[in-house]
This record gives structure tokens, sequence and C-alpha cells, in this order.
């Protein structure tokens, strides 16, 4: 599906006080690409964080790598509230990762679970790839093509999802990939409504943000016949890429 910035904008913004309580997968990817991003490098001069939210990987970043200067940028102007209590001496850049400007290269571009919300995911690395100086590191994590899977197989919602190799091809045309890592983590949760407030509540919602009363109802119905375990399945993926 194509996806509309400012409708992701509004349902995240919408619950963005919400959000660290309900994006357990998240937070568990933030701690996993920071793990990763250390075993190649742990020391950068200018580092973008893109999509940085309310902090997971921000916090991860400040205790695990060292930088001279750091640029957090996100579509919700909110995140900046919540990154003041993680860095002291940061750049803020509100606005679409793709039309942002830093005024300098950097040597660090990292993002967690948000490569996944951008309409053309090729023409993006072309563009981080400008971004980055000579040697520079690409560090992302987003999801398979099965992450959802149970929406998608009721409702026929689902965005692009990029397989792993549909990744390496478009990455191994400018970029060196130095690790991979894919898995599957499947929540559980006590009834249909309250897989619809976790996916609310960690800005997922756009997806179906038009929905009433009795789709919602229709949802439930259908969710409760063919997931009776009330399973709801994410597929996580880790990429760390250098630029030639």
């Amino acid at each position: 599906m194509q996806i509309n910035p400012k409708t992701v904008k509004k349902q995240f913004e919408k619950n963005i006080s919400k959000y660290n309580r309900n994006a357990l997968v998240q937070k568990e990817l933030a701690q996993k690409l920071a793990a990763a991003l250390i075993q190649y490098r742990t020391q950068f001069d200018r580092v973008l964080e893109a999509g940085c939210g309310t902090g997971f990987l921000t916090e991860e970043l400040s205790r695990k790598i060292s930088f001279n200067k750091y640029f957090a940028n996100d579509i919700v102007s909110k995140s900046k509230n919540y990154l003041n209590k993680i860095l002291s001496d940061y750049m803020f850049i509100t606005g679409n990762i793709d039309k942002i400007k830093t005024g300098s290269k950097v040597d660090l571009i990292i993002s967690n679970a948000m490569f996944q919300w951008l309409n053309d995911l090729e023409k993006s690395f072309d563009n981080f790839y400008n971004m980055l100086e000579k040697d520079g590191i690409l560090a992302f994590t987003t999801f398979a093509p099965d992450n959802f899977k149970e929406i998608r197989e009721l409702c026929g919602l689902s965005l692009d999802y990029k397989s792993m190799e549909e990744l390496r091809q478009v990455l191994e045309k400018k970029y060196e990939i130095l690790y991979t890592e894919q898995y599957t983590k499947i929540l559980t949760f006590n009834s249909p409504l309250e897989i619809l407030a976790h996916m609310k509540n960690t800005g997922v919602n756009s997806l179906a943000s038009n929905w009433t009363f009795k789709d919602v109802k229709e949802f439930c119905g259908k969710y409760l016949q063919k997931y009776p375990d009330l399973t709801l399945t994410y597929t996580p993926i880790i990429v760390i890429a250098h630029k030639y």
C-alpha cells in the first residue's frame, strides 16, 4: 500500500505517550541493533538517527558509542521532548528523512523500526549513500513480509515489507553488507481489542485509520475464529552495511 506520511505522522503523534509501554519489540530491536553495531565500530564523528521516536535507540547508542555530533530526526516534533532527557548536546531535525539536510556528511546513519514506512526504499538508500562519508555505516532494523501476517490474512492490509533478499539486492549495488539477522517474535494477547490497542499505541493503526465500529466488530470475530490463541507475529530484520 502507498504510505501517506501525513497519516503516519498523525497516528504516531496522537499515541506517542503510550508508545514506550507497548513497543516491546521495537525496544528489543534497538538493543540488538546497538549490540551488533559495536562489533564493527564504536567511535563516530557525526551520527544521524532517522526516526528517533521516543529514544529507544538513542539511549542505547548514548551508552555504547562515542560521537562528536548527533543529529536526531523524526517526523513527529514531540520526539524532541523525549530526546532532551537522553542527550544534552544534539541537533533535532523534524521532517521526512528523505527531505532533510544535515549540512555536512555523516559517518553513521542508523534507524530502528522505521524503514518500512518509506515509500521508495531504494531511493532512500541512494539518498543515504550521498549523505554518508566514505567508509560510513548504514545500520537499521525493519520487518520482513510476514510481519503482522494475521492482519494481512484477515484484512488484506500490509505495508510493502521487503524480504532480506530484496534488501540485499538493493544494498549490494553500493554497500558492503557486514551483518544481517532475521527472526520471528510472536506476542500473545487477551482479546482482539487488545491487539488493536497494541497496534494503535505503536502507530500502526494508520493502516486502518478509517475503520468503523462495524469494521472493528467484524475484525474481532474473524480474529478469534482464525487465531484463537490471539497471536500477533513480528518478523524483525537487522542490517549493518558499509559504504564502498
